[in-house]
């Protein structure tokens, strides 16, 4: 078994875990990320709704709040110099009946008390102006102007890539077992070997409370809280340019209707509360029920031009709320828990909050001579002008060679994605950094062909490739075919 030493160890790699890595990136400091997972991205932080909230709707005087609002007008920068997609799209807050609508009045009196002062009241009319696809059963409406959209996915990997060129380490595939207070420091037991650290901080999501339980700390719980969607096809003409977004409840954000960066929509998610921390599946009572609750508010959805369907579970601590705890018996060690489905739009904003508590907390804060804080991303044939996509493949022959018809992604940007740090090691990585069987057919035509790609840049045979790590092999042997030494193209 391997042994690492650190002075940092982040444990979790979603979207709170890579944006204290890179807030640390610029401290001469050795950091280490581990994640179970076979990648970076968590459980929640790769399968939410992609919106970045602007708090609006928190509770007001919450730390959540403060994480969120404060947040929110940090991603325009930081997507910019990342090279990821975003756009501020807007949201309508739509009340559909007499109920919601007495409501809205509240909701309005918590933005400003939440200090999102733009919120604006529209009458029905004005809803239907802008969004004339809306029920004209509406009552009233709330415009939110600064709600948007992210690529959530590429948001987690940017920042990984970027506190990695800074140098940073990241291990996937591990996980903690076991984790002790020493003298001077920590010893972490983990499934890729033993880590001693000078400092912890716990961003592990769903499982915060199993490994604050190691250090004897069992005040809380966290249990799965499963958000199922759907994902339309980008050809659909909804005619939608907002975020439409239900009148919330006390449990739930509601099933909303969402555009996305890549053109696609997004409606859900459910709010079913679970004990089972694995259950990814989804079920055809929370699918209908999607359907059902967002066509009150857009009538004319067509559920016939779902493309896919998937799952994200999201962390729900008990006792609630955002928590950022440190202890004075157990010094070095920062806990950030309960940080549920606005943890990816406070993750900015909660990542300097934790980096200011471990420098309170001792850890050095001289700074490295040279960092950088840009990252350029994996250049996208499909976006490309003609002029452009003639450059891409002068500089790189597999630019012209189309993998993924539906996204129109090619074998240069797959490799791409394999050979970034941290890289794609299965199929689900390449998919969430280049969107290779993303598209309508869900990899109908190029769903052979990556696992060969894989296979080929990573040195290991085709039933070594996983959709998603170990246990997820999707291949188990040789066909005839293959062993007759035959093309993919043939």
């Amino acid at each position: 078994m391997d042994r690492y030493n650190v002075d940092v160890l982040i444990i979790g790699a979603g979207a709170i875990g890579t944006a204290v890595a890179r807030e640390l990136s610029k401290f001469e400091q050795t950091v280490l990320v581990v994640d179970r997972l076979n990648d970076v991205g968590g459980d929640a932080s790769k399968s939410n709704s992609a919106i970045v909230h602007t708090g609006f709707d928190a509770p007001p005087g919450s730390l959540e709040s403060q994480m969120v609002v404060h947040s929110n007008p940090m991603f325009s920068g930081l997507c910019s110099a990342l090279d990821i997609p975003f756009k501020q799209s807007g949201a309508i807050l739509v009340a559909a009946s007499d109920q919601e609508d007495a409501e809205l009045q509240d909701i309005l009196k918590k933005a400003r008390e939440n200090h999102v002062f733009d919120v604006e009241p529209l009458t029905a009319k004005e809803v239907l102006d802008l969004e004339p696809a809306v029920t004209p059963e509406v009552k009233r409406g709330l415009l939110v102007p600064r709600e948007s959209i992210v690529d959530p996915f590429l948001l987690v990997v940017a920042q990984a890539e970027n506190a990695a060129a800074n140098g940073m380490q990241f291990l996937t595939d591990c996980e903690v077992v076991g984790l002790t207070r020493r003298w001077n420091g920590f010893t972490v037991e983990s499934t890729r070997g033993v880590i001693r650290s000078k400092y912890v901080v716990n961003a592990a999501g769903l499982y915060t409370d199993r490994v604050s339980g190691f250090l004897g700390i069992d005040d809380f719980k966290v249990h799965a809280r499963r958000g199922q969607f759907h994902v339309i096809d980008r050809a659909t003409p909804l005619g939608i340019s907002h975020i439409i977004l239900p009148v919330p409840t006390k449990i739930t954000k509601g099933k909303l209707l969402a555009p996305t960066v890549h053109g696609n929509w997004l409606i859900g998610p459910t709010a079913e509360e679970l004990e089972d921390k694995s259950a990814h599946q989804t079920t055809k009572a929370g699918l209908e029920e999607v359907v059902a609750s967002v066509k009150r508010l857009i009538p004319s959805l067509d559920s016939g031009s779902v493309i896919t369907q998937y799952a994200g579970l999201r962390p729900v601590r008990e006792p609630g709320g955002y928590h950022f705890r440190r202890f004075d018996d157990i010094p070095g060690y920062l806990e950030l828990s309960g940080i549920r489905s606005t943890g990816l739009s406070a993750s900015l904003a909660v990542a300097v909050v934790a980096k200011s508590m471990l420098i309170e907390m001792g850890m050095p804060s001289d700074r490295k001579p040279t960092t950088t804080a840009k990252r350029e991303g994996i250049p996208c044939f499909r976006d490309a002008d003609t002029l452009a996509r003639e450059q891409l493949i002068r500089s790189d022959p597999r630019y012209d060679h189309v993998i993924c018809r539906c996204e129109t992604v090619t074998e240069a940007e797959v490799v791409q994605s394999i050979h970034r740090t941290p890289g794609a090691r299965d199929i689900d990585g390449v998919k969430r950094r280049v969107r290779a069987g993303l598209g309508r057919c869900q990899a109908g035509f190029c769903g052979m062909r990556i696992p060969q790609i894989i296979a080929r840049e990573l040195g290991i045979s085709l039933e070594e490739v996983t959709k998603k790590g170990k246990g997820s092999e999707i291949l188990v042997g040789v066909t005839k075919m293959m062993r007759m030494g035959c093309h993919e193209d043939h």
